[in-house]
């Protein structure tokens, strides 16, 4: 009995000291095991993150920095090792570009659209034989946030132009009123002058090309299916918008930059603008007490920024860049950081469950403002080909 017992301890302790070792040299066992925590980080350095590198459109930026702040808080770990987030800004299309040119190898892509993910996918395929991304492969490419085009006008301005409801024919509305050579004279405020419409540039800011977009499927009478040759093909078009965008006396290159303008210096640069619902909600407080009240109104037809996280199929995201990115995704997703979404930074949730006119929501709070829950019927995004064709045609045509 004696050898036998002495047998068991010797097996025991092996046991006992092979799963010490391990918990201090091992990763895996470092994410088990908390007790050897002192021991362990005293004897031997942490084990080394997966860093993810993600670009991101601007629009976004301070939701995005407090919610990494949480999930690293929480230490999250990938076979033992930690997961640490590392954020660039950049503008929605000057990130695909610099993907496709090689300047930039993110883990992670995040613009403020779709679109600008289609038409990545079509340019990588084109360029590489294959697409580095895939914006309907929804196990790669996930929508976090939303947030409609929405145009912000002062009041006083908007009720002399359309009354308190524009109608359906807002887009047509608008062009006749720009184009006016007689300006606000027409309306019966000559000293107003011009009407003064704004938008980003499409070439740098996403708002802008979903500006142009909506103008385009609203001059063609459709919600779905625009086609390259729509757009190349009709010399009506083509006139009607090239007339419109001459009258921009400044296309900006940042959404939130081009209200924070509009909201300093008033009616004198802008009487109304396209920007995002989120960034439309942002400002409402601060123009309270300078040009008068700010009002919010939805086209008749709206496109979603949908701000998708897009893990790319490329040669340097390894398989454990791509799992530690699925996770910090699914943290974007989570109850907690899709309510700080809404409530603190005015975006709708991608989590459908969340409500958006709950105490304490700006769908409450601004809602005398003509800000709302429904955004209207959304178009049909085109494709990669139909929506390049859009920007070639604006940037020989419309642009300064």
């Amino acid at each position: 009995m004696s050898r036998l017992r002495r047998f068991l301890f010797i097996v025991f302790s092996i046991v006992v000291v092979g799963t010490f070792i391990g918990s201090i040299a091992s990763p895996a066992f470092r994410a088990r095991t908390k007790a050897t925590a002192p021991l362990r980080d005293a004897l031997l350095p942490p084990p080394t993150p997966v860093e993810i590198a993600v670009l991101y459109s601007t629009e976004k930026e301070e939701w995005l920095k407090a919610v990494v702040a949480d999930f690293e808080n929480e230490v999250p770990l990938i076979n033992g090792h930690p997961i640490k987030v590392n954020l660039k800004k950049m503008g929605s299309r000057e990130m695909y570009l610099a993907v496709l040119d090689g300047s930039e190898r993110p883990d992670v892509l995040s613009p403020a659209s779709s679109l600008q993910v289609s038409i990545l996918q079509d340019l990588s395929s084109a360029k590489f034989g294959r697409p580095i991304v895939r914006a309907a492969d929804a196990t790669i490419c996930r929508s976090v946030l939303n947030s409609p085009l929405v145009l912000v006008a002062w009041k006083e301005r908007a009720d002399v132009l359309w009354g308190s409801d524009p109608g359906g024919d807002i887009w047509q509305k608008l062009h006749a009123a720009v184009l006016d050579p007689k300006g606000w004279e027409t309306y019966g405020q000559p000293d107003w002058g011009y009407i003064k419409f704004g938008h980003t540039s499409p070439l740098s800011s996403n708002s802008g090309f979903m500006t142009i977009l909506l103008l385009t499927y609203d001059f063609f009478g459709k919600t779905s299916g625009l086609t390259a040759a729509e757009i190349l093909g009709s010399s009506a078009y083509q006139q009607w918008l090239t007339d419109l965008e001459t009258t921009i006396g400044k296309f900006g290159d940042s959404t939130g930059n081009y209200m924070k303008e509009m909201v300093a210096y008033g009616p004198s640069m802008y009487d109304l603008i396209a920007v995002y619902e989120a960034t439309a909600i942002e400002q409402a407080q601060n123009a309270v007490g300078r040009y008068g009240e700010l009002r919010v109104y939805y086209p008749p037809a709206n496109i979603m920024s949908d701000h998708p996280f897009c893990v790319l199929q490329a040669e340097w995201v390894t398989d454990e860049k791509a799992k530690a990115a699925q996770q910090f995704i699914d943290f974007l997703l989570s109850k907690p950081a899709q309510e700080k979404a809404l409530l603190q930074y005015g975006f709708r949730p991608a989590d459908q469950t969340i409500p958006l006119d709950q105490a304490g929501s700006p769908f409450q709070r601004y809602a005398a403002n003509g800000v709302r829950v429904d955004p209207g019927q959304l178009v049909e995004l085109p494709s990669g080909s139909a929506l390049q064709t859009l920007l070639d045609f604006w940037s020989r045509n419309a642009q300064p």
